[in-house]
């Protein structure tokens, strides 16, 4: 005989709304306290999750909820990511102007990022909500709907933090880091530089994802000159702002330094997490992988904020950061080097599941 857990996730699929909500509720805390249940005759709870996704708000909020939840199990993540009707779903509701679960959605299409297939975002089209006003390019869409959602214009149910996350693991590929540093036709303009105004957000997931989106793309050295190019990207000063507090520096440090890090606020406060301004570290020591790189940063006193960060800050894989890029900074050029990964610098691009646990709710 089924068991009274069982009998409940049966009543998740029941013609009554009310019933459905009741079911669909009481089942959350399941969802990760014992995600089998779900799990039973080939996945059709799942299946039938995925439905109602697409139901009343309320009822869609605790699917969405139980489904974030699930797709930390591999086999429920294969089973939502590669069933292509779900995944243009969520692209639909997470884009729609009036959808009060858009954020659920966003963590949703975050989680399936992990998915390696699903890279092939890249290449999805669909048209394009009227107010957001994007082409018909699937990634330029999340792009807007991320810059727009950090002041509510968009969807005032959806801040879209998240959607960070899914450009960190969509980075891992080379196509989209490609995506990131070439100007778009629509709106003349380069994606990455949308994303690194927020390296100061007072969201940590929008900051967290966002500082990871940019290490990745970092790992590609032919976008170098494009990150230090002040016509261009120009990234340094956005990686370096969160690095920096309240210090002094004496003149000759501080009149070297890049324009925006010269006389910041009294109350000016570096990064307030420690796993971030590692982050913006490995991405510093990625940039430091060809020579004019190394001089650029000699060039515009970085080693004193990397000095300054290292005093202040008390978390080890901060420390070990701060000591490599030290390192490379202060090594003697004499002798002619060859452009390659510096010893202790990230070795691949990292996927958002590697650094932080998948999206729960």
């Amino acid at each position: 005989m089924p068991t009274e857990l069982e009998e409940l996730v049966g009543f998740i699929g029941h013609s009554n709304p009310t019933i459905r909500l009741t079911a669909t509720e009481h089942l959350v805390p399941y969802s990760t306290a014992n995600p089998a249940v779900f799990k039973v005759e080939d996945f059709k709870p799942i299946d039938t999750l995925k439905i109602l996704t697409r139901d009343h708000p309320k009822i869609s909020e605790h699917a969405l909820t139980i489904l974030v939840n699930l797709s930390a199990d591999g086999d429920v993540l294969e089973k939502l990511a590669t069933d292509d009707t779900f995944v243009r779903v969520v692209l639909i509701r997470v884009a729609h102007p009036e959808e009060q679960n858009a954020n659920l959605f966003a963590m949703l299409l975050a989680n399936l990022s992990k998915w390696d297939d699903l890279k092939s975002i890249i290449d999805r089209k669909q048209t394009p909500q009227e107010k957001l006003g994007s082409s018909d390019v699937v990634m330029d869409q999340l792009m807007d709907l991320f810059v727009k959602g950090s002041d509510g214009s968009y969807n005032k149910h959806a801040n879209y933090d998240y959607l960070s996350y899914v450009f960190a693991d969509l980075s891992k590929h080379a196509k989209v880091r490609e995506y990131f540093v070439s100007k778009q036709s629509y709106d003349d303009a380069v994606p990455i530089t949308k994303l690194k105004v927020f390296t100061e957000h007072k969201s940590d997931v929008r900051r967290k994802g966002v500082a990871s989106t940019i290490k990745n793309v970092a790992f590609d050295k032919h976008s170098h000159p494009k990150f230090f190019d002040e016509e261009d990207i120009d990234i340094l000063p956005y990686i370096l702002l969160p690095l920096t507090g309240n210090e002094e520096y004496d003149d000759e440090e501080s009149e070297a330094m890049l324009e925006d890090l010269q006389l910041l606020p009294p109350d000016k406060q570096r990064d307030s997490d420690p796993d971030i301004i590692q982050t913006h570290l490995e991405t510093l020591l990625l940039m430091t992988t060809t020579r004019p790189g190394r001089e650029l940063m000699r060039r515009i006193q970085v080693y004193p904020i990397i000095r300054e960060t290292h005093k202040r800050v008390n978390h080890e894989g901060v420390t070990e950061a701060c000591d490599r890029l030290v390192q490379v900074l202060m090594r003697d050029e004499a002798e002619p080097a060859e452009d390659k990964l510096i010893e202790g610098a990230p070795a691949k691009v990292e996927s958002e599941d590697e650094e932080n646990e998948l999206v729960e709710v």
